[in-house]
C-alpha cells in the first residue's frame, strides 16, 4: 500500500532515496511499431531531468530536441540521460533492461509525462486522457490497451521527428507548448510533491551544513539503514515492463496503471 498525501495536508516523505529520486527498473517492449523498431513509448517530461543505466542487452534512446534528433546506443554500463523537454523514445535491441533514476520523484507519476499523441488528441483533454489511460493490472486487457498506447504516440512521434529533421522544428515546439497546456492545472501539486521531496532533501542538508559548522552535529544520533524490494512487478509502464518500489515518493504506480 503506498502512502498518499491527505486533501489540503502537507505530503510526508520520511525516508526519501538520496536526493530524492525515483527509482524503477525498465524491459523494453518488444513490439515492433509502425516504423518496424520496437519499444516503448515516445514521450516528455517537463520539469523532471530522467536518466537510464544499462544493466543488460542492446539498444537506444531516441531523443528529440532544440539540437535535432539523436540515436543514443545503450548497452551495459551506459549512462544516458535527457533534460525537461527532450522527447524520448526507449528502443530494443536486444533484451534491453535499465534503471531509471528520476529527478523530482513522484513527479512523473503524478503526471509530469505528456505522450506524443497527434495533435488532435493533445488538443482535447479528455481524448488525452482516454488514450494515456490503461485498466488496472497487468493481464492482457491491459497489456493491448499498452500497446495501443504505444501506437499512438509513435504515430506522433515519426510525424515531429519527421518535421525536425527536415529543419522544421515547428511541430515540436507545438508539441511542447501543447504538452504544457496538458500539465498547467497539476502544477500546484507537483509544487507540494517538490516541496517535500528534492527542495526538503536539500534543505536537510543546509541544515546539517550548518549543524556541523556550529560544532553541534547531533542529527548524527538519527542515523540508520532503510531497505527496500520490488513491490510491484512487470506493471506496463511507458516505456517497458516495470518494476516499482512503493517507497513513499518514489515510484508510485502511474495514475491509471
Amino acid at each position: 500500500m503506498v502512502s498518499r498525501p491527505v486533501e489540503g495536508a502537507e505530503p510526508v516523505l520520511p525516508h526519501p532515496l538520496p536526493g530524492a529520486v525515483g527509482l524503477s527498473h525498465l524491459s523494453a517492449y518488444p513490439w515492433p511499431a509502425a516504423d518496424g523498431v520496437c519499444g516503448g513509448s515516445p514521450h516528455l517530461h517537463l520539469v523532471c531531468t530522467e536518466a537510464y543505466v544499462v544493466t543488460g542487452g542492446r539498444g537506444a534512446v531516441q531523443t528529440l530536441s532544440p539540437d535535432g534528433y539523436r540515436d543514443i546506443p545503450l548497452e551495459p554500463g551506459s549512462v544516458a540521460w535527457f533534460t525537461p523537454g527532450t522527447v524520448h523514445r526507449m528502443v530494443q535491441g536486444g533484451d534491453l533492461r535499465i534503471t531509471v533514476l528520476m529527478q523530482n520523484s513522484g513527479l512523473p507519476e503524478a503526471g509530469d509525462a505528456v505522450f506524443t499523441f497527434p495533435p488532435e488528441v493533445l488538443a482535447d483533454p479528455d481524448r488525452y486522457a482516454a488514450a494515456a489511460t490503461l485498466p488496472p493490472g497487468t493481464g492482457p486487457q491491459t497489456e493491448a490497451a499498452a500497446r495501443r498506447r504505444r501506437d499512438l504516440a509513435v504515430q506522433g512521434y515519426l510525424a515531429l521527428r519527421e518535421a525536425l529533421v527536415a529543419g522544421d522544428s515547428g511541430p515540436y515546439l507545438e508539441f511542447q507548448r501543447a504538452a504544457a497546456r496538458l500539465v498547467r492545472a497539476r502544477v500546484p501539486a507537483w509544487r507540494e510533491l517538490w516541496r517535500a521531496g528534492a527542495l526538503a532533501a536539500a534543505e536537510r542538508t543546509g541544515a546539517q551544513l550548518d549543524a556541523l559548522q556550529a560544532g553541534e552535529p547531533s542529527y548524527l544520533g538519527e542515523a540508520t539503514a532503510y531497505q527496500a524490494a520490488p513491490t510491484r512487478l512487470g506493471g506496463f509502464g511507458m516505456c517497458g515492463r516495470r518494476d516499482e518500489y512503493a517507497l513513499p515518493g518514489t515510484t508510485l504506480p502511474y495514475q491509471g496503471e
